[in-house]
């Protein structure tokens, strides 16, 4: 009898806890997405686990607009940029926080490829180059939504032929779940009736501080990479394989991000900083270690898995205040990071580079996992 009281005690507690952090949480409220573009319903859908690890996600450019992890004391923290409205999602001059990119995640040179023996020109929306999907890629879409459970949201887009220049019509589906392992899981799955490029990833921007919180220089960062893509000032790959070793792009050991963000190096000067694509040491395995970040303050620690050649790390250098988030505070160079899983940028034009050409009648398949946890 008395130990069932003492379990009766504790079941207690730890519900009191779990409630008190949940009360603590200052979760968007579904009223403020509710509305209608392109003839289609957004609305913002809310994922939880049984570890108490929310995520909030609108279908509206399938942005993950808010995701609260614990720290080393168990207090939760929004770790990722956004806005609380979906009205400043549209006047948002930052169109990528959170939001998948598509057709093809990261740069096309010269906004243009060849297929076939044909030419395809695309928006040349970053200078001369094709930046995350063109002038209305997946990222400002409405997404068909269906929220199978609690922890699951599954998106999907038919991407007409010739929508921002791209062949094919395509038919993606998107699935993101929040494990009790802690985990986001981001799954893409993608068919054509043409052959087409495909380079689908996510675009948070994390601050594991908690999102506003300031600068992410103080960050720990390790990339599993012995080469990295050297990019030309436009930040195009040039289309070699360069080792990190002695130079300031070397994450093989964990390594304050602003340790040596500001050396005398021309590829940190063609990025104002970090912006470039790492080549993942892969494995066997289904999934490879692609990352890890620790913030030592509050002791919060992601990790990164994916099936991906490689992932680009970027320290929020073209941030400068101007976007005023979720706690009220304004977003400021450095104030965030993205670790996107992808294949490497300019692929279509580099055929030494792993290809993304999907065929009708095969089917593309990309995992990111976002893994979260705390070290002392």
């Amino acid at each position: 009898m008395q130990v069932k009281t003492w379990l009766l005690i504790l079941l207690f507690f730890a519900t009191a806890s779990c409630m008190q952090r949940e009360a603590d949480m200052e979760l968007i409220p579904g009223d403020n997405f509710e509305t209608e573009a392109d003839g289609k319903s957004i609305g913002l859908y809310t994922l939880k686990n049984a570890n108490g690890l929310v995520t909030q996600i609108t279908n509206f450019g399938g942005k993950i607009v808010s995701l609260w992890v614990p720290d080393n004391n168990g207090d939760l923290a929004d770790i990722v940029l956004g806005y609380n409205t979906i009205e400043a999602y549209f006047n948002s001059g930052e169109e990528y926080f959170g939001a998948l990119i598509g057709r093809y995640g990261n740069r096309i040179g010269n906004a243009r490829f060849q297929l076939n023996g044909a030419t395809y020109t695309l928006a040349a929306n970053d200078g001369n180059n094709h930046l995350h999907g063109g002038i209305k890629g997946f990222n400002e879409v409405v997404w068909n939504a269906e929220q199978p459970d609690s922890q699951t949201l599954v998106l999907t887009y038919m991407s007409p032929d010739m929508e921002e220049g791209y062949p094919g019509n395509l038919e993606v589906r998107v699935q993101y779940r929040l494990t009790d392992a802690n985990e986001l899981n981001i799954e893409y799955w993608a068919t054509t009736d043409k052959p087409t490029p495909v380079n689908l990833t996510s675009h948070s921007f994390f601050n594991l501080k908690g999102e506003g919180n300031g600068t992410i220089t103080d960050h720990l960062m390790q990339i599993n990479a012995d080469f990295y893509t050297p990019v030309d000032s436009g930040l195009i790959p040039l289309g070699t394989l360069d080792p990190v070793e002695d130079t300031p792009l070397d994450f093989r050991e964990l390594t304050a991000i602003g340790e040596r963000i500001n050396d005398d190096f021309e590829q940190l000067a063609f990025g104002k900083g970090y912006d470039h694509n790492y080549v993942i040491n892969q494995t066997d395995e289904d999934l490879d270690f692609a990352a890890k970040v620790v913030e030592p303050q509050s002791g919060r620690v992601l990790e990164v898995y994916t099936n991906e050649p490689g992932i680009q790390f970027y320290s929020g250098n073209f941030l400068n205040g101007s976007e005023t988030g979720k706690s009220g505070n304004p977003y400021r160079f450095r104030d965030a990071f993205c670790l996107e899983t992808q294949h490497f940028p300019n692929s279509p034009n580099q055929e030494n580079f792993p290809s993304t050409l999907l065929n009708p009648g095969d089917e593309y398949y990309s995992v990111c996992v976002y893994r979260f946890g705390t070290e002392k």
